[in-house]
C-alpha cells in the first residue's frame, strides 16, 4: 500500500504509484487535491473558501476511498506538528494553522489547561477552604506546613510554659536553691528546659523528670489546652496526607486513552471511535460512565461569537448505552449523524478546523468506593481518517483466559473510508438507492 502527502510533487505520485492507481480520474483528483492545498497555503487564502467538493465526491466506480489518498488527511495532519520545523518539504504551511493545532483546554494527561486570573481576595478564598488548598497544593509544600504546624506550635507553648514560671519565680536563685520552694513545673530551668516539656505535653511522652505541680492554676489551665490543640494538629495534617495519598486522582494513572482517535464505517455510517482500558485486574470500576464533548466556537443568529462552546456529543460502547462494563480495552463509538456537529465535516476539511474534542471517564473504585475521573483530549491532528485499531482482546487456549495485549493499545491500521463528509455520503447513498 503506497501513501503519500500533500507536499509531495503530484506528478512524481504519478509516476511512482502508477501501478497502485487504475483509475485515471482518480489521478486526476490527486492532482486536483494537490493543486488546491499548495495554492491555499502559498497565496494565503482563507480556510473557510476553500472548497473540496470534488475530492469528496465518490469516484464513478464507488470506490469511495483509495488507500493513496486518504494519507493526505490523516498522515498529513496528524505528522504536521512534529515534522514541519524539521523537514524543508513543510516549508509552505503557515505557522499560525500549527499553532492552532496545538491549542488544548484538556491536556493529553487530563489536566486543565485553565488559569485563573485578576481573582479578588483570592489568598483569603484560598484560606478559607485551607484543607483543599492543602490537598491541591505539591508534597513540598504540604511537608512544609506539616512540619511548620508542629514546629510553630512548640515554640509557642514553649514561651508560654517560660512566661508562666518566669512570672512565678521559678528562675530566681534563691527560689531554686529552697528546697520548700514549689514551682509550677518541677525540673524547669531555662527556655530549653520549656521547650522540651511543651514537646513532651503535646505528645504526651512523659519522660518523668518533668511535671506540672498544683502550685499554679495557669499552668494546669495551659497543660489542658495544649493537649486538645496538639490532637487537632495531628488529627489536621494526618488527615491531610491521608487524602493526598489516597485521593482518587491516583486512580486515573491506571486508566488508559487512545493516543488518537480515528473515523471510518461502522455499518455503513462514518463513526469516531477511540479506545479506553483498565490496566487492573481486580480492582475495576463500578458505575463507569464515559462522555465526549467538543469545544468549539459558535456564531449565534445575532452575530454573538461563543467562544469556548461546549457540545455533548452522543457516545455508545458495543451495543448498550448504560454503564461501561469495563473488564478489557473498549471502543467508544460516536456516530456521525444528522444530528453530530462533525456531520458537514469532510477529511480534507478537518485540516483546517479548529476544534477540541473531551473524553471523560468516571466511575467508583471497587476496593476504595471512591470516585474517580480521568480525562483526555484530541485535536484535528490527532485524528485519523480511514483508520482502525487493532484488536488486542483474545482467549488463550492454554491458560484459559482471555489475554489482553497493551502493545497494540494505540496501534491502528489503514481501511478504504469515504473523504466526503457523512451528509455528503447519506446523499450518495441515497441516490444509489433511488437509482437502483
Amino acid at each position: 500500500m503506497t501513501s503519500f502527502n500533500l507536499s509531495t510533487s503530484a506528478p512524481n505520485i504519478l509516476e511512482s504509484d502508477s501501478n497502485a492507481i487504475l483509475d485515471p480520474k482518480l489521478r486526476v483528483e490527486i492532482l486536483r487535491a494537490h493543486h488546491k492545498s499548495v495554492a491555499s497555503t502559498i497565496e494565503e487564502e482563507s480556510p473557510e473558501s476553500i472548497q473540496y467538493e470534488e475530492e469528496c465526491r465518490p469516484a464513478e466506480s464507488e470506490q469511495f476511498l483509495s488507500p493513496v489518498l486518504y494519507n493526505h488527511t490523516s498522515q498529513y495532519a496528524s505528522n504536521v506538528d512534529n515534522s514541519c520545523e524539521k523537514n524543508s518539504r513543510y516549508h509552505h504551511i503557515r505557522p499560525d494553522l500549527i499553532r492552532k493545532a496545538r491549542r488544548r483546554a484538556i491536556l493529553k494527561n487530563g489536566d486543565c489547561n485553565v488559569v485563573q486570573v485578576h481573582i479578588s481576595e483570592r489568598g483569603r478564598r484560598f484560606l478559607q477552604d485551607i484543607f483543599t488548598t492543602l490537598v491541591d497544593a505539591q508534597w513540598r509544600w504540604t511537608f512544609l506546613t506539616f512540619v511548620m504546624s508542629f514546629l510553630l506550635s512548640w515554640l509557642a507553648f514553649a514561651m508560654m510554659w517560660w512566661l508562666i514560671a518566669y512570672s512565678h519565680g521559678d528562675f530566681l536563685e534563691e527560689n531554686r536553691s529552697n528546697s520548700s520552694w514549689i514551682p509550677c513545673v518541677v525540673n524547669i530551668d531555662g527556655f530549653v528546659s520549656c521547650f522540651l516539656y511543651s514537646i513532651e505535653t503535646q505528645h504526651s511522652t512523659g519522660y518523668g523528670s518533668r511535671a506540672p505541680t498544683s502550685e499554679c492554676l495557669e499552668a494546669l489551665f495551659l497543660l489542658c489546652v495544649q493537649s486538645i490543640i496538639g490532637v487537632m494538629i495531628q488529627a489536621f495534617m494526618v488527615g491531610i496526607v491521608f487524602a493526598k495519598m489516597a485521593r482518587p486522582k491516583q486512580r486515573k494513572q491506571t486508566l488508559l486513552f487512545s493516543r488518537n482517535c480515528v473515523i471510518c464505517q461502522r455499518d455503513g455510517c462514518l463513526c469516531l471511535l477511540f479506545r479506553v482500558g483498565d490496566m487492573r485486574e481486580k480492582s475495576h470500576l463500578i458505575n463507569a460512565t464515559i462522555r465526549l464533548y467538543l469545544i468549539q466556537s459558535k456564531h449565534t443568529q445575532e452575530g454573538e461569537v461563543l467562544t469556548p462552546y461546549l457540545q455533548e456529543l452522543t457516545v455508545q460502547v458495543d451495543d448498550y448505552n448504560d454503564n461501561v462494563f469495563l473488564i478489557w480495552p473498549l471502543t467508544v463509538v460516536h456516530k456521525i449523524d444528522a444530528n453530530s456537529p462533525l456531520f458537514e465535516m469532510s477529511a480534507a476539511e478537518l485540516l483546517y478546523e479548529r476544534f477540541e474534542i473531551v473524553a471523560v471517564l468516571e466511575g467508583t473504585t471497587e476496593s476504595t468506593g471512591q470516585t474517580t475521573q480521568a480525562r483526555t483530549s484530541y485535536v484535528t491532528s490527532e485524528i485519523l481518517w480511514g483508520h482502525r485499531f487493532e484488536p488486542i482482546v483474545r482467549y488463550d487456549k492454554e491458560k484459559l483466559c482471555y489475554e489482553v495485549d497493551y502493545d497494540l493499545f494505540h496501534d491502528t491500521y489503514q481501511v478504504d473510508t469515504p473523504l466526503c463528509s457523512a451528509e455528503q455520503l447519506q446523499q450518495y447513498l441515497q441516490n444509489q438507492l433511488e437509482t437502483s
